[in-house]
């Protein structure tokens, strides 16, 4: 009996000890504030999206133009393509990726050929970026999961349409830059910072 007292007692006394430290005890300090620029993003992947049309645009673009009239027929190798068909391709997918996933009608960009001049392929590109523009405008990250068909019937989704066009413009620039440089031209982005 009595070691079930002590004991009670010594239980009583460290439960008492613990609300005492509970009492004393500093409460938790706030939440540090967000850094600037690290709040969550409303729609971060038509966000994102639209932020690589901007540089994408600039770079492409530039790319486009830097090469010469005369390289337009240049081709690494007898089995690719030429620039000027590369350029042409870049404009067919800005235009159908844009119009699928915006659901905007795509612009008649009239008919291009791979032996189309500079200028003329230049200002279809520069256009299928502006459509992009406008036809993204709208483009949030509320309807990612609509379905969509792509390329050859493949079936896709919205977001899956915005990945293809993010990564279209990742590849077709990197081919810019390869061709370019082929052609002893240092693509736009390995251009020295003035």
């Amino acid at each position: 009996m009595k070691d079930a007292r002590f004991t009670l007692l010594l239980v009583m006394v460290l439960s008492f000890a613990g609300v005492a430290n509970a009492q004393d005890a500093k409460p938790p300090a706030p939440a540090a504030a967000t850094p600037a620029g690290t709040e969550p993003v409303a729609n971060p992947v038509s966000s994102t999206v639209k932020q690589q049309l901007t540089r994408f645009t600039k770079i492409m673009v530039a790319a486009a133009e830097a090469m010469p009239p005369e390289k337009y027929n240049f081709k690494p190798t007898p089995e690719m393509n030429t620039f000027a068909h590369l350029t042409m391709h870049i404009t067919q997918s800005n235009t159908l990726l844009c119009a699928k996933i915006s659901g905007a009608a795509a612009p008649d960009a009239g008919t291009l050929a791979d032996t189309d001049t500079k200028d003329k392929l230049v200002t279809a590109l520069k256009a299928s970026f502006d459509f992009c523009a406008t036809a993204l405008a709208n483009v949030d990250d509320a309807h990612l999961g609509d379905p969509l068909v792509l390329f050859g019937n493949r079936p896709s989704s919205r977001a899956g349409a915005l990945i293809g066009l993010s990564d279209t413009w990742n590849d077709h620039y990197g081919a810019q830059a390869i061709y370019l440089r082929l052609a002893g031209i240092l693509p736009p982005t390995a251009q020295p910072k003035p």
